[in-house]
Protein backbone atom coordinates (compact mmCIF):
# COMPACT_ATOMS: atom_id res chain seq x y z
CA UNK A 1 0.00 0.00 0.00
CA UNK A 2 1.28 3.51 -0.80
CA UNK A 3 2.03 5.78 2.07
CA UNK A 4 -0.09 9.12 2.41
CA UNK A 5 1.76 12.61 1.81
CA UNK A 6 -0.32 15.39 3.08
CA UNK A 7 1.07 18.82 0.36
CA UNK A 8 0.74 21.79 2.02
CA UNK A 9 1.32 25.24 -0.08
CA UNK A 10 -1.13 28.47 -0.84
CA UNK A 11 0.53 28.44 -4.24
CA UNK A 12 -1.41 26.35 -7.34
CA UNK A 13 1.98 26.23 -9.09
CA UNK A 14 4.00 24.53 -6.09
CA UNK A 15 1.15 22.25 -5.69
CA UNK A 16 0.97 20.69 -9.19
CA UNK A 17 4.90 20.26 -9.26
CA UNK A 18 4.97 18.74 -6.25
CA UNK A 19 1.96 16.38 -7.61
CA UNK A 20 4.17 15.75 -10.55
CA UNK A 21 7.09 14.49 -8.48
CA UNK A 22 5.71 12.55 -6.60
CA UNK A 23 2.21 11.11 -8.08
CA UNK A 24 3.86 8.05 -8.98
CA UNK A 25 5.27 6.76 -5.26
CA UNK A 26 2.73 8.01 -2.96
CA UNK A 27 -1.28 8.48 -2.48
CA UNK A 28 -1.45 12.22 -2.49
CA UNK A 29 -3.76 14.75 -0.64
CA UNK A 30 -3.66 18.30 -1.13
CA UNK A 31 -4.37 21.54 0.74
CA UNK A 32 -4.02 24.74 0.20
CA UNK A 33 -3.96 26.77 3.58
CA UNK A 34 -3.15 26.01 7.17
CA UNK A 35 -6.90 25.29 8.55
CA UNK A 36 -7.59 22.90 5.49
CA UNK A 37 -4.31 21.56 6.29
CA UNK A 38 -5.08 20.72 9.62
CA UNK A 39 -8.35 19.18 8.96
CA UNK A 40 -6.91 16.74 6.25
CA UNK A 41 -4.03 16.01 8.59
CA UNK A 42 -6.82 14.90 10.99
CA UNK A 43 -9.32 12.95 9.07
CA UNK A 44 -6.66 11.65 6.77
CA UNK A 45 -3.83 10.82 9.03
CA UNK A 46 -1.01 11.17 6.51
CA UNK A 47 2.28 9.50 7.05
CA UNK A 48 4.62 12.30 6.10
CA UNK A 49 3.39 16.57 5.78
CA UNK A 50 5.12 18.89 3.12
CA UNK A 51 4.21 22.41 4.71
CA UNK A 52 4.87 25.48 3.32
CA UNK A 53 5.79 28.03 5.75
CA UNK A 54 4.29 31.78 3.78
CA UNK A 55 0.72 31.21 3.85
CA UNK A 56 -2.25 33.51 4.13
CA UNK A 57 -4.10 33.34 7.43
CA UNK A 58 -2.42 30.69 9.39
CA UNK A 59 1.22 30.17 8.41
CA UNK A 60 3.11 27.07 8.60
CA UNK A 61 5.16 27.50 11.45
CA UNK A 62 1.66 27.95 13.31
CA UNK A 63 0.16 24.62 11.46
CA UNK A 64 3.12 22.56 12.90
CA UNK A 65 2.49 23.92 16.40
CA UNK A 66 -1.10 22.75 16.13
CA UNK A 67 -0.05 19.43 14.61
CA UNK A 68 2.41 18.79 17.29
CA UNK A 69 -0.41 19.64 20.02
CA UNK A 70 -2.72 17.10 18.73
CA UNK A 71 -2.53 13.73 20.00
CA UNK A 72 -3.76 12.24 16.81
CA UNK A 73 -1.49 14.02 14.50
CA UNK A 74 1.78 14.45 16.79
CA UNK A 75 4.01 11.80 15.34
CA UNK A 76 3.64 12.74 11.76
CA UNK A 77 7.00 13.69 10.66
CA UNK A 78 6.73 17.18 9.22
CA UNK A 79 8.71 18.46 6.33
CA UNK A 80 8.87 22.42 5.67
CA UNK A 81 9.14 23.31 1.48
CA UNK A 82 9.96 26.49 1.93
CA UNK A 83 11.54 29.49 0.07
CA UNK A 84 12.77 31.45 3.31
CA UNK A 85 16.05 30.15 3.87
CA UNK A 86 17.91 32.64 6.47
CA UNK A 87 19.02 30.61 9.50
CA UNK A 88 16.63 31.73 11.97
CA UNK A 89 13.71 30.29 9.71
CA UNK A 90 15.21 26.97 9.61
CA UNK A 91 15.87 27.36 13.16
CA UNK A 92 12.47 27.98 14.27
CA UNK A 93 10.67 25.41 11.71
CA UNK A 94 13.08 22.54 13.72
CA UNK A 95 12.05 24.45 17.21
CA UNK A 96 7.89 23.91 16.06
CA UNK A 97 8.78 20.34 15.36
CA UNK A 98 10.26 20.17 12.00
CA UNK A 99 12.03 17.17 11.17
CA UNK A 100 13.51 18.67 7.67
CA UNK A 101 13.21 21.75 6.03
CA UNK A 102 13.48 21.91 2.17
CA UNK A 103 14.46 24.97 0.34
CA UNK A 104 12.47 26.46 -2.99
CA UNK A 105 13.06 25.92 -6.02
CA UNK A 106 12.50 22.37 -5.34
CA UNK A 107 14.54 19.51 -6.54
CA UNK A 108 13.25 16.05 -7.53
CA UNK A 109 15.98 14.09 -6.33
CA UNK A 110 16.42 16.18 -3.20
CA UNK A 111 12.63 15.63 -1.99
CA UNK A 112 12.49 11.92 -3.09
CA UNK A 113 15.37 10.93 -1.12
CA UNK A 114 14.04 13.36 1.96
CA UNK A 115 11.03 11.99 1.76
CA UNK A 116 12.08 8.26 1.69
CA UNK A 117 14.65 8.82 4.34
CA UNK A 118 12.18 10.36 6.87
CA UNK A 119 9.54 7.61 6.23
CA UNK A 120 11.78 4.88 6.98
CA UNK A 121 12.93 6.77 10.67
CA UNK A 122 9.22 5.94 11.33
CA UNK A 123 9.26 2.73 10.16
CA UNK A 124 12.07 2.06 12.16
CA UNK A 125 10.59 4.01 15.45
CA UNK A 126 7.29 1.98 14.73
CA UNK A 127 9.43 -1.56 14.46
CA UNK A 128 11.36 -0.45 17.73
CA UNK A 129 7.58 -0.20 19.15
CA UNK A 130 6.51 -3.65 18.40
CA UNK A 131 9.65 -4.88 20.15
CA UNK A 132 8.90 -2.87 23.03
CA UNK A 133 5.26 -4.37 23.76
CA UNK A 134 7.33 -8.09 22.77
CA UNK A 135 9.60 -7.31 25.45
CA UNK A 136 6.47 -6.31 27.89
CA UNK A 137 4.49 -9.06 26.85
CA UNK A 138 7.10 -11.83 26.84
CA UNK A 139 8.82 -10.57 30.30
CA UNK A 140 5.03 -10.92 31.80
CA UNK A 141 4.74 -14.46 29.90
CA UNK A 142 7.78 -15.55 31.85
CA UNK A 143 6.52 -14.49 35.40
CA UNK A 144 2.60 -15.20 34.53
CA UNK A 145 2.66 -17.67 37.53
CA UNK A 146 4.93 -16.34 39.58
CA UNK A 147 2.49 -13.35 41.17
CA UNK A 148 4.55 -12.68 43.60
CA UNK A 149 7.75 -11.30 41.86
CA UNK A 150 5.45 -7.82 41.86
CA UNK A 151 7.71 -5.15 39.59
CA UNK A 152 10.95 -7.36 39.94
CA UNK A 153 12.04 -7.72 36.35
CA UNK A 154 11.71 -4.62 35.50
CA UNK A 155 13.14 -2.98 38.39
CA UNK A 156 16.43 -5.87 37.61
CA UNK A 157 16.30 -4.40 34.67
CA UNK A 158 17.13 -1.11 35.38
CA UNK A 159 19.51 -2.15 37.75
CA UNK A 160 21.29 -4.35 34.72
CA UNK A 161 21.03 -1.45 32.62
CA UNK A 162 23.22 1.02 35.31
CA UNK A 163 25.95 -1.63 35.98
CA UNK A 164 26.38 -2.37 31.94
CA UNK A 165 27.35 1.67 32.09
CA UNK A 166 29.36 1.06 34.67
CA UNK A 167 31.40 -1.69 32.99
CA UNK A 168 31.85 0.64 29.88
CA UNK A 169 29.04 -0.64 27.44
CA UNK A 170 28.10 2.19 25.29
CA UNK A 171 24.37 3.92 25.93
CA UNK A 172 22.90 2.09 23.13
CA UNK A 173 24.09 -1.48 24.53
CA UNK A 174 23.10 -0.77 27.38
CA UNK A 175 19.59 -0.26 26.61
CA UNK A 176 19.48 -2.76 24.70
CA UNK A 177 20.44 -5.47 27.41
CA UNK A 178 17.44 -3.54 29.51
CA UNK A 179 15.22 -4.16 26.94
CA UNK A 180 16.43 -8.31 26.60
CA UNK A 181 16.26 -9.00 30.56
CA UNK A 182 13.08 -8.81 30.96
CA UNK A 183 12.76 -11.92 28.96
CA UNK A 184 15.61 -13.34 30.83
CA UNK A 185 12.95 -15.92 32.67
CA UNK A 186 10.35 -16.72 29.64
CA UNK A 187 11.53 -20.23 29.64
CA UNK A 188 9.35 -20.72 33.08
CA UNK A 189 6.33 -21.15 31.14
CA UNK A 190 7.21 -24.15 30.50
CA UNK A 191 7.79 -25.40 33.71
CA UNK A 192 4.72 -27.32 35.18
CA UNK A 193 3.09 -25.42 38.18
CA UNK A 194 3.62 -28.05 40.92
CA UNK A 195 7.43 -27.49 40.43
CA UNK A 196 7.35 -23.52 39.86
CA UNK A 197 5.10 -22.93 42.92
CA UNK A 198 6.14 -26.51 45.02
CA UNK A 199 6.34 -24.98 48.79
CA UNK A 200 9.57 -27.16 49.64
CA UNK A 201 13.01 -27.86 48.53
CA UNK A 202 12.74 -29.91 45.04
CA UNK A 203 14.07 -33.58 44.70
CA UNK A 204 16.95 -33.79 42.34
CA UNK A 205 14.29 -34.82 39.29
CA UNK A 206 12.26 -31.53 39.82
CA UNK A 207 15.46 -29.73 40.15
CA UNK A 208 16.22 -31.07 36.74
CA UNK A 209 12.93 -29.80 35.42
CA UNK A 210 13.53 -26.61 36.98
CA UNK A 211 16.68 -26.02 35.68
CA UNK A 212 15.16 -26.60 31.96
CA UNK A 213 13.87 -23.44 31.80
CA UNK A 214 17.08 -21.63 30.64
CA UNK A 215 17.17 -23.92 27.50
CA UNK A 216 13.48 -23.29 26.99
CA UNK A 217 14.07 -19.69 27.00
CA UNK A 218 16.67 -19.86 24.59
CA UNK A 219 14.73 -22.36 22.16
CA UNK A 220 11.93 -19.78 22.58
CA UNK A 221 13.83 -16.49 21.62
CA UNK A 222 16.23 -18.58 19.30
CA UNK A 223 12.92 -17.80 16.43
CA UNK A 224 14.06 -13.91 16.13
CA UNK A 225 17.63 -12.95 14.88
CA UNK A 226 17.26 -9.14 15.44
CA UNK A 227 19.82 -7.83 17.63
CA UNK A 228 17.86 -7.91 20.62
CA UNK A 229 16.37 -10.72 20.89
CA UNK A 230 19.91 -12.44 20.10
CA UNK A 231 21.05 -10.48 23.20
CA UNK A 232 17.77 -12.12 25.45
CA UNK A 233 18.09 -15.85 24.27
CA UNK A 234 21.79 -15.84 24.98
CA UNK A 235 20.41 -14.00 28.62
CA UNK A 236 18.03 -16.50 29.18
CA UNK A 237 20.82 -19.69 28.82
CA UNK A 238 23.62 -18.13 30.64
CA UNK A 239 21.58 -16.10 33.42
CA UNK A 240 22.67 -19.35 35.70
CA UNK A 241 25.68 -19.97 34.68
CA UNK A 242 28.14 -18.91 37.80
CA UNK A 243 31.90 -17.75 37.56
CA UNK A 244 33.47 -20.51 39.08
CA UNK A 245 31.67 -23.19 36.23
CA UNK A 246 29.56 -24.66 38.87
CA UNK A 247 25.98 -22.91 37.36
CA UNK A 248 23.72 -24.36 34.80
CA UNK A 249 22.85 -25.64 32.35
CA UNK A 250 26.79 -25.24 30.07
CA UNK A 251 29.03 -25.05 32.73
CA UNK A 252 30.57 -21.65 31.54
CA UNK A 253 33.09 -20.23 33.37
CA UNK A 254 34.70 -17.06 34.08
CA UNK A 255 34.57 -15.08 30.29
CA UNK A 256 32.99 -17.87 28.95
CA UNK A 257 29.55 -16.90 30.22
CA UNK A 258 28.51 -13.93 28.16
CA UNK A 259 29.16 -10.50 30.19
CA UNK A 260 24.99 -9.65 29.63
CA UNK A 261 24.37 -12.83 31.30
CA UNK A 262 27.39 -11.83 34.25
CA UNK A 263 25.46 -8.51 34.40
CA UNK A 264 21.87 -10.18 34.71
CA UNK A 265 23.19 -12.81 37.59
CA UNK A 266 23.94 -10.33 40.17
CA UNK A 267 20.86 -7.78 39.56
CA UNK A 268 18.71 -10.64 39.44
CA UNK A 269 20.10 -11.99 42.97
CA UNK A 270 20.27 -8.16 44.32
CA UNK A 271 16.95 -7.54 44.05
CA UNK A 272 15.98 -11.24 44.81
CA UNK A 273 17.44 -10.56 47.92
CA UNK A 274 15.91 -6.76 48.76
CA UNK A 275 12.69 -7.72 48.08
CA UNK A 276 10.04 -9.72 50.21
CA UNK A 277 9.12 -13.10 48.89
CA UNK A 278 7.03 -15.67 49.70
CA UNK A 279 9.49 -17.56 50.93
CA UNK A 280 11.77 -14.73 52.97
CA UNK A 281 11.52 -11.03 53.87
CA UNK A 282 13.61 -8.43 52.97
CA UNK A 283 17.16 -8.42 53.33
CA UNK A 284 18.81 -5.09 54.68
CA UNK A 285 20.96 -3.46 52.32
CA UNK A 286 24.04 -4.34 54.34
CA UNK A 287 23.38 -7.78 54.40
CA UNK A 288 22.95 -8.34 50.87
CA UNK A 289 25.31 -6.57 49.59
CA UNK A 290 27.80 -8.72 52.14
CA UNK A 291 26.33 -11.82 50.62
CA UNK A 292 27.42 -10.85 46.75
CA UNK A 293 30.81 -9.74 47.92
CA UNK A 294 30.77 -13.23 49.59
CA UNK A 295 30.17 -15.01 46.40
CA UNK A 296 32.92 -12.85 44.45
CA UNK A 297 34.48 -15.14 42.31
CA UNK A 298 32.88 -18.11 42.97
CA UNK A 299 28.85 -16.70 41.65
CA UNK A 300 29.83 -13.80 40.21
CA UNK A 301 32.73 -11.98 38.28
CA UNK A 302 34.51 -9.85 41.29
CA UNK A 303 35.16 -7.07 38.52
CA UNK A 304 31.09 -6.40 38.18
CA UNK A 305 30.80 -6.75 42.04
CA UNK A 306 33.13 -3.85 42.56
CA UNK A 307 31.31 -1.93 39.98
CA UNK A 308 28.27 -2.37 41.92
CA UNK A 309 29.39 -1.15 44.94
CA UNK A 310 30.90 1.64 43.11
CA UNK A 311 27.34 2.98 41.54
CA UNK A 312 25.56 1.87 45.03
CA UNK A 313 24.00 5.40 45.34
CA UNK A 314 22.63 5.08 41.37
CA UNK A 315 20.73 1.75 42.30
CA UNK A 316 19.38 2.94 45.49
CA UNK A 317 17.53 5.77 43.91
CA UNK A 318 16.74 3.16 41.11
CA UNK A 319 15.31 0.96 44.18
CA UNK A 320 13.30 3.53 45.70
CA UNK A 321 11.91 4.75 42.35
CA UNK A 322 10.37 1.34 41.65
CA UNK A 323 9.64 0.81 45.24
CA UNK A 324 7.25 3.74 45.11
CA UNK A 325 5.25 2.63 42.21
CA UNK A 326 4.43 -0.13 44.31
CA UNK A 327 2.60 2.00 47.06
Amino acid sequence: MQKKILVVDDEPNNLQLLRQILKDHYQLIFAADGESALKAARKHLPDLILLDISMPGMDGYQVCLELKADRLTTAIPVIFVTALGEVENEARGFDVGGADYILKPISKPIVLRRIQTHLSLVRMQEFEAVQREAVYMLGTAGHYSDTDTGLHIWRMSAYARALATAAGWSAQQAERLELAAPMHDIGKIGIPDAILKAPRKLDSDEWAIMQSHSNIGFNILSHSHTALFVMAKEIARAHHERWDGTGYPDGLKGDDIPESARIIALADVFDALTTKRPYKNVWPIEDALSEIQRNAGSHFEPRLVDLFIDILPEILRIKEEWDNKTK
